[in-house]
């Protein structure tokens, strides 16, 4: 009588070895651990569809019979389905019937001891029937029934197929998230500046429905009114300054920054020079610090958010403007409750080569940081982009930093390697992102002319929280 088991010591074998249906004996059982987690939840959802608000709405499932979310039920059948095709019988056995019987929910944090037991055997048709029983930590049956399969005849050792990865990334939840962070603070006035198409305008009005800021649109008044109709966005409440063009736009809006008539600013439609060029003519809103941009953004498969900085504004940053980069960013990263964020100065390589001069101003960077004139951070420099963010890169290549494998921020050499970053964060990884400008006396929410309303919601919560920081550090 054989009893299989597979725990986290014998896990990760590489092959596959089977039971044909000779080797097999009635009593012959094999079982599994698994604890439910919350992604077990959500990709199980995401693969079955299965979106029911027991298993996915902590407010819902609080009301419900259960009390709180529980483990889809079909997921404890999943784990029979995988003991009887990759352990007993294994690969070759061929599903005919099973039938389930559900005693007990299975909650998040519940580790489940998955057993298949021989209880029948059928020598006509090499079938197999096999008593299946999932209990939970505490001892108590959860889920029951019985399997019958055709059992493998051809004796099979095979190399494990390990799974995919999956990208969990749900963006209207990590908006929300977002979101959340400033939801105890009230929304600030804040000057839109030419939201003339439907995303920058709807985008704006997203932002003040949240609470994220008091709009005052800054626009040709007849064409924002006719937008706002032909797209059914409400404008109820909102004042509008009629200006003729983007140009006269940008001009107001940043006068009524100098003036503190406004606490923020958010770009719309209009090109980003023409908003910043306004800025940078005001004397009221300069700090002595040059002005850079920051992009917050949430990447799947990266466990936490990172910053990169400057992919607007500064296009060959010297070193001088590089010290004014790293200082804003450092000092968005403590806005967003990272106390000593690891910051990442980039460039093509890890090592320091007189060619290459980004790998010279970035050990410059550092060296600063070791004597005081850059605060706030961790800084390491020159590093590669993959060992920056990745551990096993920065192992394989012996670099032993602080920084390497776990970056906060990512600095860019020049605008064009960040811009770059960015779009492909969002194109090929589906980042979630956001972008404000740091170093005027007003933060400004500024994301590209192409971005969703949803990003220009997110952009103004980050300029919303800048505001608040600027009232009590009295900018």
């Amino acid at each position: 009588m054989k009893n299989i088991k597979i725990t986290a010591d014998n896990a990760d074998d590489e092959w596959l070895v089977n039971f044909i249906y000779s080797e097999i004996d009635v009593g012959d059982s094999a079982e599994i651990t698994r604890t439910l987690t919350p992604d077990d939840i959500k990709a199980f959802a995401a693969v079955s569809g299965d979106i029911n608000p027991a298993h996915m709405d902590p407010v819902y499932s609080s009301q419900t019979l259960f009390h709180g979310i529980i483990g889809h039920g079909m997921w404890g059948g999943a784990l029979i389905s995988t003991v009887l095709g990759t352990v007993f019988p294994g690969p070759g056995t061929i599903y005919l019937e099973q039938n389930l019987h559900f005693s007990r929910p299975v909650r998040i944090g519940d580790t489940l001891t998955v057993t298949v037991t021989c209880s029948s055997k059928n020598d006509e048709k090499n079938s197999i029937e096999l008593e299946c029983s999932l209990v939970n930590q505490k001892g108590d049956r959860v889920l029951s029934g019985v399997a019958r399969v055709l059992a493998p005849t051809k004796k099979l050792r095979i190399p494990k197929i390990h799974a995919p990865k999956i990208s969990l990334s749900n963006p209207y939840e990590q908006h929300a998230q977002l979101l959340s962070l400033g939801a105890h603070l009230e929304a600030v006035t804040c000057g839109v500046v030419h939201p003339c198409d439907e995303e920058s305008l709807r985008g704006a009005m997203d932002a003040q429905h949240a609470g994220l800021i008091k709009a005052i649109i800054i626009a040709p008044e007849k064409k924002v009114r006719a937008l706002a109709e032909k797209h059914t966005i409400d404008l109820t409440g909102v004042r509008i300054i009629n200006v003729e063009h983007s140009h006269e736009a940008a001009e107001v809006a940043a006068q009524m920054a100098a003036d503190r008539e406004v606490e923020a600013l958010m770009k719309g439609s209009l090109h980003t020079d023409e908003l910043i060029h306004a800025v940078v003519l005001q004397p009221k809103l300069r700090t002595g610090r040059r002005m850079s941009h920051v992009y917050r953004c949430q990447v799947p498969m990266y466990p936490k958010p990172l910053c990169i900085t400057d992919a607007a504004l500064n296009i060959a940053p010297t070193l001088s403007d590089k010290v004014d980069i790293v200082k804003n960013a450092i000092e968005f990263a403590h806005i967003m409750g990272i106390n000593e964020p690891k910051v990442a100065i980039l460039a093509a390589v890890e090592t320091v080569n007189p060619a290459m001069p980004s790998t010279l101003e970035a050990a410059a960077l550092c060296k600063m940081a070791d004597r005081g004139q850059i605060t706030g951070g961790i800084l390491d420099g020159p590093l590669a982009f993959d060992n920056a963010i990745s551990p096993q890169a920065a192992e394989l290549k012996h670099i032993q930093s602080l920084v390497a494998g776990q970056a906060d921020i990512l600095v860019a050499p020049d605008l064009e390697a960040g811009n770059m970053m960015i779009k492909q964060a969002e194109t090929f990884s589906e980042a979630y992102g956001a972008g404000v400008v740091l170093g005027a006396r007003v933060p400004i929410a500024l994301t590209s002319r192409s971005d969703t309303a949803m990003a220009r919601c997110a952009s103004a919560l980050l300029a919303k929280l800048i505001a608040h920081h600027n009232r009590l550090n009295k900018s």
